[in-house]
């Protein structure tokens, strides 16, 4: 009796996995919703009736029972990469030729080319052909485990179909709404009095963000898996070739996507789907475009934040025109002047610009710009808003650059080597010292909360900030001079300034504001070097080989440690005993090396987090999630579901204080 039940049990999963995959990612349906309904509601009724045979991958469980609590945050097991960014057809060239210089002269270039999908990305992780973990992208390095939601996306298998299925697989792709169910779902926000989204994507994000995975199933969001993470499976030898087999394997995938034999067919591609954009159901905003050889990827590797063998071509962003009122300069926190014109306010793709770069003077000359034109805008990768043409000259006097640094007065001077850039040269300009002030207190820097703009506006207006080092000789009388300053706010700064003192060399490395150093580049230096006075000492030569530190990137590091002001200032900070130092923590061996831990409930001693880096220190995996491979799951107050499951799976059960004595 029982192995029939069980078999009966499989034979409906079986059939309503197929029938999922042939509505949701072929579009190809065999059965009416009411069919596909019935066969839900008798698989429910089995699996209620006998429990012992209840998967969570099982379609009865794409709904939770209840409202999560929150979302966990959890490292990807191989790095999400953002791309790189093209706009034009000549800029798409030279990223082909950069790709060739960096392989073989012949090595046979094919390409795979993609519709861009402005969504959500997200990481489906499957062990053993199950989906065990879904995660956003987060920072590239760790994201939300949005699993409870995305279970709700029917496009999305909760096990994987076919043969060969790798023994890990995590899979990248975009979670998306098509613009009509968006209309519709903004249609039913206007009719509830609520804010409306201001376009697909944020109608996802925001849907993804959700505590109750059911009413995230309401908003019927898609999925489109492009890419491949960490993989343990048969070896793959091209983009093209994975991308079969996730078809095979059950998931959807972007049916316009192409194989190019070379970069002209490319070219054509991209060309002929910015004419046909508006064709899809649902946005994209340019086209993916990647190597095919998957050793070729290898091969190429990665910069600091990008992948070398794949690219985004971006669409020409959506236009508007406008009038100009002003022309003014901002003076960067290098010194670098740059021209900005203030607009007469007008909407560009959903967003309402009042500014516009101009990026240099030498563009104002080359657009023949004056002040009263009427000219037409668009956002720069649709997100920075720049003057593409004068389209009426209705100004009467010609652009006259400024000869002097509207902050200091100090001259102006076209740099040598730098083709169109003007800078103020004077090292105690306000406006440098401002920008280079909050570049250093802020959250990825220093972090020094309460030292904002307004906070060091009046600091340097009162002489009492002439360098990034005077901000630890502040005192509180200082303080309770400042607008709005009373004795607790006073105390809070204080207390920000000293604990930043103790931050990691790393932060330090970039809140100095090194050029085109940015915060990836400045921890793998730290990671490097190690200490502030090797970094100092490294040669040219040493930075290059470093494979993240570009030819220009290592100049600049070099360049800015031989100057007289920067050893003087590394001095300075030095004498207010602020770490210098890459703390290398080595991996103590204990109980929990090696071992899969998973936590649920609440814990009393320290935060989600701060447990799932013991473990990570002692050489363990941290889990969100169990499975027959876990080997100890934590348990708190309040015990979720993972608690069941655990004990389903016979993996050991421990408490808090067991874990504490597990970590000596």
């Amino acid at each position: 009796m029982s192995n029939s039940i069980k078999k009966e049990i499989e034979e409906l999963r079986g059939k309503l996995r197929r029938y999922e995959y042939l509505y949701y990612a072929l579009s190809q349906p065999e059965i009416s919703d009411k069919e596909y309904d019935d066969l839900i509601v008798k698989l429910k009724l089995l699996e209620d009736k006998y429990s012992q045979y209840q998967d969570s991958n099982s379609p009865t469980q794409r709904l939770s029972s209840g409202v999560s609590a929150g979302f966990e945050t959890v490292r990807h097991i191989a790095g999400m990469f953002s791309l790189d960014n093209t706009y034009s057809i000549s800029e798409l060239k030279a990223w082909d030729e950069r790709a060739r210089k960096g392989l073989s002269r012949d090595a046979v270039f094919e390409y795979v080319v993609e519709l861009k999908i402005d969504g959500v990305s997200a990481n489906l992780t499957y062990s053993q052909g199950k989906l065990t973990l879904a995660a956003t992208r987060g920072d590239g390095l760790n994201g939300e485990d949005v699993t409870a939601n995305i279970k709700t996306i029917r496009s999305i298998p909760l096990a994987l179909m076919g043969r060969d299925l790798p023994n890990l697989i995590e899979i990248r792709g975009e979670v998306y709404m098509d613009k009509q169910d968006f209309l519709k779902v903004n249609n039913e926000r206007e009719d509830n009095d609520e804010v409306l989204f201001a376009n697909p994507r944020n109608a996802t994000s925001g849907s993804l963000k959700l505590l109750d995975s059911n009413i995230v199933a309401k908003r019927h969001l898609n999925f489109l898996a492009h890419s491949l993470g960490a993989y343990q499976g048969k070896p793959v030898h091209t983009q093209w070739e994975f991308l079969g087999l996730l078809r095979n394997w059950g998931l959807r995938l972007d049916k316009h996507s192409l194989l190019c034999k070379d970069i002209n067919a490319v070219i054509d591609y991209c060309l002929k789907w910015q004419d046909k954009r508006g064709q899809v159901g649902y946005e994209i905003d340019g086209i993916v475009v990647k190597l095919n050889n998957l050793k070729y990827q290898r091969d190429l590797g990665f910069t600091a934040k990008s992948p070398r063998w794949a690219v985004a071509y971006k669409f020409p962003a959506r236009q508007a025109t406008t009038e100009v009122l002003e022309i003014k300069v901002n003076v960067g926190r290098t010194g670098v002047i740059t021209p900005i014109a203030v607009l007469k306010a007008v909407e560009c793709s959903g967003v309402i610009i009042s500014n516009a770069t101009l990026h240099n003077f030498d563009e104002i000359k080359r657009l023949k710009l004056r002040v009263g034109d009427r000219v037409l805008i668009q956002r720069a990768g649709d997100v920075i808003p720049k003057v593409v043409k004068v389209v009426q000259q209705l100004g009467k006097k010609e652009y006259v650059m400024p000869l002097r640094c509207p902050a200091c007065a100090e001259k102006i001077v076209k740099v040598k080597d730098e083709d169109v850039a003007y800078r103020c040269i004077n090292s105690g300009c306000s406006a440098q010292l401002e920008r280079a002030l909050l570049h250093f207190a802020s959250r990825d820097a220093l972090d020094i909360e309460g030292m904002g703009e307004a906070v060091i506006n009046q600091l340097v207006k009162m002489r009492l900030l002439k360098s990034l080092a005077d901000i630890y000789k502040l005192r509180k009388d200082n303080l309770l001079a400042l607008e709005l300053f009373k004795e607790k706010k006073a105390n809070n700064l204080l207390a920000a300034i000293q604990k930043s003192k103790s931050q990691s060399l790393a932060r330090l490395i970039f809140a100095l504001g090194i050029r085109h150093v940015g915060q990836k580049a400045a921890y793998t230096l730290a990671r490097e070097f190690t200490t502030m006075k090797k970094l100092m000492r490294a040669k040219l030569e040493n930075l290059r080989l470093i494979p993240e530190i570009g030819v220009v990137m290592a100049a600049s590091i070099v360049d800015y440690f031989s100057l007289t002001q920067s050893k003087k200032l590394i001095q300075k900070l030095k004498g207010q005993k602020i770490n210098m130092l890459q703390n290398i923590i080595k991996i103590k061996e204990n109980q929990l090396t090696g071992k899969r831990i998973v936590f649920t409930g609440e814990l009393k001693g320290f935060s989600r987090s701060e447990a799932g880096e013991l473990v990570r220190l002692s050489g363990g995996k941290f889990s969100s999630s169990v499975s027959k491979k876990t080997d100890f799951l934590i348990s708190g107050v309040n015990s979720g579901e993972k608690f069941e499951k655990a004990k389903k799976f016979g993996v050991k059960i421990i408490g808090e204080r067991e874990f504490k004595e597990m970590l000596k």
